[in-house]
């Protein structure tokens, strides 16, 4: 503490020294103007100090385009220094004369970007962090709620956001191989967090503040010049700043597009429907002879039927190469039947809706795939039975099963014999999954257990302890 502010008056000292020898310290004094020594401006002196000098020592040790990059942010923040200065002298601007005070910022800005164009470096996710991160700088332009920003320290962290995209690509690409591109990442962004976020939070929560007989701000009248002949045309205009969108007149007057051509309409005063055309009596629905209001069955059907379920292809049911069968497209077929099977035969079952399917013997493997509303009856699975993207489907297994699985399903039904209680049943996306067990006498009833949906995830003694989420069995 006591190595801060003894570092605190010697810059002081060595400020005044400065002004003493250029002839400023006796203007300052007739003018009452004392922000060189102000307690926000020192401890922002501090903040470029501490923070930005750990980003620059970092950039030293790298070179190149990152110390270039990080000299652009050096001149940002200094710019900043310099208007934070100007501020306690200058009256509140309106938006045009805001645009102009913040002209020196958007330069530099600007110039940060153009290292971002042209071909991609090595160094990309570098550029990115830092150009992005300065628009984190723009917290200045808060005038107020209806400025359109986000005061001042949301702003700080929400501008961090966009920029800790590339910055945390930086600390995985260089995990193992250089320390001093982690030591500049981090020190990025403890720049920013808590760096720049607490400075704003102790001196200006609420945005700068403006002096009440200080000089006043206007826009500079822009006069262009013809080019000379045979000279380059001038180059277009800067893309849209973080600035011009929240401050500068210019931007107001552009036409708005989407939702902000609606909400720029409604506060004109204009009323609402206007240009709108009347709608007649003849016009209603309820008045449409065409327009019975009465939705017919198939209509509906075909409304409310399932995504998953596939209509491409005629019905099939056949044993193909004597290995599979194949039953794919039926539809309300309530009697399909698999009698001539055996263990090395595997069952495939695709795009069927609304039908049952009987597999009378022992097969190897049953797969269920995008069907909707669907029974099937099987006796013994020598591998596993396999219930992927369907809707509302029952299953029974009258002898074994040694592995059952359910992947991207919605409602499930599944009936397990006494010989298959021992399965190992694995769900993943799956809802409204149902496990029925026999009764354990002659004569009870099926006992239904849901399999949980949701589950807590706790970090206790060093790792995470899962789980499930506890609920009530549901019926399809």
């Amino acid at each position: 503490m006591e190595e801060k502010l003894i570092q605190r008056l010697e810059s002081a000292v060595a400020r005044l020294e400065s002004l003493s020898l250029s002839g400023g310290a006796a203007s300052a004094a007739a003018s009452g103007d004392d922000e060189p020594l102000d307690p926000s401006i020192l401890a922002y002196e501090d903040l470029i100090r501490q923070y930005l000098g750990r980003v620059s020592a970092a950039a030293e040790k790298i070179g190149g385009l990152v110390l270039d990059v990080t000299k652009v942010l050096q001149q940002a923040f200094a710019v900043q220094k310099d208007l934070l200065i100007q501020v306690k002298q200058t009256k509140k601007p309106d938006n045009a004369g805001l645009a102009e005070f913040l002209k020196p910022l958007h330069e530099v800005i600007t110039k940060a970007n153009a290292l971002t164009e042209g071909r991609r470096s090595d160094f990309f996710n570098h550029l990115k962090s830092a150009v992005d991160s300065l628009s984190a700088l723009a917290w200045i332009a808060y005038t107020g709620k209806e400025c359109g920003m986000s005061m001042p320290i949301a702003h700080v962290e929400e501008s961090w956001q966009m920029a800790e995209f590339y910055n945390n690509k930086i600390l995985v690409e260089y995990k193992t191989k250089d320390p001093n591109h982690l030591e500049w990442a981090k020190a990025l962004k403890e720049l920013y967090l808590p760096g720049l976020r607490d400075y704003v939070k102790s001196f200006y929560p609420l945005g700068p503040v403006w002096s009440s007989t200080g000089k006043a701000v206007s826009a500079a009248p822009s006069k262009p010049k013809a080019p000379a002949p045979g000279a380059p045309a001038p180059p277009p205009p800067p893309s849209a700043s973080l600035f011009s969108s929240e401050t500068s007149q210019a931007s107001s007057s552009r036409p708005k597009e989407g939702m902000a051509a609606v909400f720029q309409e409604i506060n004109s005063g204009k009323p609402v429907t206007t240009g709108l055309r009347k709608v007649t009596d003849d016009m209603k629905t309820k008045n449409r002879a065409d327009r019975t209001g009465i939705v017919g069955t198939q209509e509906k059907e075909s409304r409310t039927s399932s995504p998953s379920f596939s209509k491409a292809g005629p019905p099939k049911l056949e044993l193909q190469m004597g290995r599979k069968w194949a039953v794919e497209n039926q539809i309300g077929k309530k009697d399909l039947v698999i009698s001539d099977c055996d263990s090395k035969q595997s069952v495939y079952i695709f795009g069927c809706k609304d039908s049952v399917v009987q597999i009378q013997g022992k097969v190897n493997n049953i797969t269920l795939d995008k069907c909707t509303k669907m029974g099937i009856l099987f006796t013994d699975v020598v591998a596993a039975c396999e219930i992927v993207n369907c809707n509302r489907v029952e299953v029974q297994c009258q002898g074994s099963a040694p592995t059952v699985s359910v992947d991207n399903t919605a409602g499930c039904q599944f009936y397990l014999s006494k010989d298959a209680l021992g399965a190992s049943i694995t769900t993943a996306k799956s809802s409204e999954v149902n496990i029925l067990v026999p009764a354990s006498g002659p004569d009870g009833d099926w006992a239904e257990h849901a399999l949980p949906e949701q589950f807590i995830h706790v970090f206790k003694d060093g790792r995470f302890e899962t789980t499930p989420v506890s609920h009530s069995a549901g019926g399809i």
